[in-house]
């Protein structure tokens, strides 16, 4: 192609192209402050940035690390991937505040999932975060789906809708722009897009009617920004994944379904494209087929691979695989989404509990309880422990041990991984009654038989499930939280306590 002329240099020397390149990536970096490539390539045209939990320490730190980032560039976009729930980087070393999407599915209060939304987007607004790449409107259709899950509001179509659109408003309430994720859908999976390529093989009709539901409540709430997923839907485009595929993104998302905010990658450095096309051709490639940014930084945290990824965009638009326009409209979408940021007047706080108190109050509505719960005395927790997900992180701790014990005196307890038995619980155990916690036992035979065999020898055990409720509740109290998070531990607690 030719490249046009009015693209070559910008209005204040600098060239546009390189500029083009550089707003559309949205990098990570490692530590809490920012180091110095970063804020010279904000100065050069890099337009976003996104935060991890290695990037945060507490609130106030979080807000001169923002402040420092706004000293180089005054509307730069502080993305970050702050779900609540299981999924929280604001308070990845004790647990979120606030229950994730399956928690208020099951509650099924739209009323509370706008205002749990908008009082996580107020405490992100006042850490200088603009950008959350939430909330997850998959539809958990597999409930043996390795990463998705209780991220999911849930297994229904319609709830998963009405529940995004309602977070969708309460964020951006707050001034925080919501990314609804992740297009067109990922709930049907049995593979985790971090480690392989998932493939979704169902007809158009069922997309139509169950996947493409919450994505179109979304983009009729208003939602900012989309993010991709890197899946196959061979019924949309049977050889490239959605975050590759102008089918999906421009054809279906941009014309069929009318969006026309900022489209946003899934990480990059994700094994599904990294594996496969590799960073810097998918990006290319995403960019070709409708995407607007480039999400990497959750691995690849460094300005090597910043420089990699712009000159890789830049001599694709040169060899002509990247059409000019296109990557100057999708540089314009990040650059209108930051402005937007800039502009926006948050809506008031509520006044009182219902704001200050809103993740524990939803956490406690969500609880679930099977059986006749009585005060247990000096309990021992047993937390059976899967391999951690990776796009939960293994950072953040999860159970009920810690909760328990500042309510009961006496609590022990013990981590048990995979091969852990009932005999080793029991052993440890002694006299004490049993309270067994579990995170997607149904996705897990080993723990399903622990605890088929801990019940068996203590009818009397009480079992705690933060993950998928099970088909068939176990234990003399059957507990299901619907998520993890901390406050979820602290309402079983409350349960467990008599509290």
């Amino acid at each position: 192609m030719t490249v046009l002329a009015h693209r070559t240099t910008a209005s204040d020397g600098k060239d546009a192209l390189t500029q083009d390149a550089l707003a559309v990536l949205q990098p990570g970096f490692e530590g809490t402050t920012a180091p110095a490539w970063l804020l010279r390539r904000l100065g050069e045209g890099l337009t976003a940035v996104g935060l991890f939990g290695r990037n945060i320490a507490s609130p106030e730190q979080l807000a001169a690390l923002t402040a420092q980032l706004r000293t180089e560039r005054d509307d730069v976009l502080v993305a970050i991937d702050e779900e609540g729930g299981d999924v929280t980087r604001l308070e990845v070393r004790g647990g979120s505040s606030f229950p994730g999407n399956l928690a208020l599915g099951a509650v099924d209060d739209t009323g509370l999932t706008r205002d749990v939304a908008r009082e996580l987007g107020r405490r992100l607004a006042e850490c200088g975060v603009n950008l959350n790449w939430a909330p997850s409107a998959d539809v958990n259709s597999n409930p043996d789906n390795p990463v998705i899950g209780v991220r999911s509001f849930g297994a229904d179509t319609h709830l998963a809708a009405r529940h995004t659109a309602a977070y969708v408003e309460g964020l951006q309430a707050a001034g925080v722009a919501a990314c609804t994720k992740h297009f067109p859908g990922h709930g049907d999976t049995n593979v985790d897009s971090h480690h392989a390529l998932p493939r979704i093989d169902v007809d158009l009709d069922t997309l139509q009617a169950r996947e493409l539901v919450p994505f179109k409540a979304a983009i009729e709430a208003g939602t900012k920004a989309v993010m991709s997923a890197h899946i196959l839907v061979p019924a949309l485009d049977p050889t490239r994944p959605a975050t590759l595929s102008p089918q999906i993104l421009t054809g279906l998302l941009r014309k069929e379904l009318g969006y026309e905010g900022l489209i946003v990658t899934d990480g990059m450095e994700m094994n599904a494209i990294a594996g496969t096309y590799g960073i810097e051709r998918g990006s290319v490639l995403a960019i070709a087929a409708g995407a607007d940014a480039i999400c990497v930084g959750g691995g690849l945290a460094d300005e090597a691979t910043v420089l990699r990824l712009r000159d890789a965009l830049v001599a694709a638009v040169r060899e002509g695989a990247l059409p000019e326009e296109r990557l100057a409209d999708a540089a314009a979408r990040v650059r209108a989404l930051a402005a937007w940021t800039r502009g926006v007047r948050p809506d008031a706080r509520p006044e009182g509990s219902r704001a200050s108190g809103i993740g524990l109050t939803a956490a406690r509505r969500a609880v679930v309880v099977t059986g006749s719960p009585k005060p247990v005395a000096a309990p021992y927790v047993a937390t059976l422990t899967p391999v951690a997900n990776i796009a939960v992180g293994d950072e953040t701790p999860w159970g009920v041990a810690g909760e328990l014990a500042a309510l009961v005196p006496g609590t022990a307890s013990g981590l048990y991984p995979e091969g852990a038995s009932a005999g080793d619980i029991l052993a440890a155990a002694g006299e004490r009654t049993v309270v067994a916690v579990v995170r997607d036992a149904h996705r897990h035979p080993w723990m399903t038989e622990a605890l088929d065999a801990l019940v068996a020898a203590r009818p009397d055990t009480v079992v705690v499930e933060m993950g998928l409720p099970m088909a068939a509740p176990r234990g003399a109290v059957y507990i299901a939280t619907h998520g993890a998070s901390r406050v979820c531990g602290r309402a079983a607690a409350e349960v467990i306590a008599g509290a």
